[in-house]
């Protein structure tokens, strides 16, 4: 698509490009969004939008971890960001347009940010931060597509043309902030969502009344469930998800807490607080992560299963690729705590480990193996049917680890199996880098 002839003075915009490999297939916001822009402006210059609408999510994102908690929330944010970008792009090339300053994709990101409880301070603070990399961006790039007769007049022009965009942008976050509280404030979701932080928080409740918000029994006994998308999408996939799983587990009633666009707290009934016999359940979507508590009796049991399965979740962030789509506490807790402190159990990996802490595929092919000879009361031909491997290569590989330990297996092996355990479900979170 040809790009429109933009105001004297501000053809360099159509010069923009990215460094990285970004493509308008990346790009987070709206295909009507990224279409309208690549019809005043090219294709090009929307590549190096969403590059830096990605920078200024990723810095916003470590500056103020509120903003954080997994790819999702990342992705909202970052939809903000970049769109934002665009928008700023197109006005800044074509001051006359009768645009918006602000992107649905901006007011949508804002109105999660009520949901999820984030401070309209903080807001504030991330758009001061966001505009600030969306400047440097602009000017740097003025600086070095300008002609040296004239580029201090430009940067001074567009600092200026961009104070005036977040100035308004800034105005519209903050009517759609509040408007967006208000809303959330008085509705039965928001009751449900104070409630249930009251209950975790260990204030004291009126049990039947809380129950009675709620439209679930606390006194019974409870299973904690966590859902997560890996992008924002539709809260009731999570909601289905999760009713599955709880019914799955013997759940007959269920109770549900949105938290933003891409998470959900639940918790479901059982009949007592033996560990639940799984039955068959829907299987989880590959985009969406399933944590679950230890059932629990009452409110406390209610709130100690929800402290369970966000210890299940933490671990399941750490690991990434390496977990299960579905992290259950009672087979993980052991390492959940060792993980506790993620850089003393780095430590400690390295520590014990040594060479065999390395990431390559070789080495992680020895932790495996040596791992499987310890659970294995080190029965070599055990490992070898388990592993599928011929009992020479098990022995030679576990001779191999042991030299690059320092030691024989039976030295210090609680600490080597908690090591190695460490390193086979976290992966790159407890290793050192190469």
């Amino acid at each position: 698509m040809t790009p429109q002839r933009p105001a004297a003075g501000r053809e360099w915009l159509l010069d923009l490009k990215p460094r990285g490999p970004d493509t308008t297939s990346t790009a987070a916001s709206s295909p009507a969004t990224v279409a309208e822009t690549i019809s005043h402006v090219g294709e090009t210059p929307v590549c190096w939008a969403i590059e830096v609408g990605r920078e200024m999510a990723t810095t916003i994102i470590r500056e103020i971890p509120a903003f954080g908690g997994g790819e999702g929330p990342f992705q909202t944010l970052r939809k903000g960001t970049e769109s934002s970008t665009l928008r700023a792009m197109v006005l800044l090339a074509f001051p006359d347009v009768q645009l918006s300053p602000i992107t649905e994709e901006a007011l949508e990101g804002d109105r999660e940010f009520v949901r999820r409880g984030i401070a309209l301070d903080k807001v504030l603070r991330g758009i001061r931060l966001g505009h600030a990399g969306m400047a440097q961006a602009f000017l740097t790039a003025c600086e070095s597509l300008v002609g040296p007769d004239r580029v201090a007049d430009e940067m001074k022009a567009v600092s200026e043309d961009l104070f005036g965009y977040i100035d308004a942008f800034s105005g519209s976050m903050v009517t759609e902030f509040l408007a967006e509280r208000d809303r959330w404030i008085t509705s039965a979701a928001a009751a449900r969502a104070e409630t249930v932080n009251q209950i975790l928080a260990g204030d004291e409740i009126e049990v039947r009344a809380a129950s009675s918000v709620l439209g679930y029994d606390l006194d019974r006994c409870h299973l904690a469930l966590i859902a997560w998308a890996n992008s924002p999408g539709e809260v009731s996939d999570l909601e289905r998800i999760a009713e599955a799983q709880l019914r799955a587990r013997g759940a007959t009633a269920t109770l549900a807490v949105p938290i933003g666009s891409s998470a959900l707290w639940a918790w479901g009934s059982i009949a007592n607080d033996a560990d639940p016999a799984p039955q068959p359940a829907p299987p989880v979507h590959a985009d969406i992560r399933i944590a679950l508590g230890l059932p629990g009796r009452g409110v406390d049991g209610f709130r100690r299963s929800h402290e369970q399965a966000t210890r299940a979740e933490r671990l399941a962030r750490l690991a990434g690729d390496r977990a299960t789509r579905v992290t259950d506490y009672a087979e993980i807790s052991a390492i959940a705590m060792l993980a506790e402190d993620i850089d003393s159990a780095r430590n400690f990996v390295e520590r014990e480990l040594g060479p065999l802490a390395d990431s390559t595929s070789q080495v992680s092919a020895l932790r495996e193996t040596l791992l499987q000879y310890l659970e294995q009361e080190r029965s070599i031909s055990t490992v070898a049917t388990y592993l599928h491997l011929a009992r020479g290569t098990v022995a030679y590989r576990v001779k191999k680890a042991e030299a690059m330990l320092g030691h024989e297996v039976g030295q210090r092996r609680f600490e080597l199996h908690a090591a190695l355990l460490l390193a086979q479900v976290l992966g790159d979170a407890v290793l050192p880098e190469s």
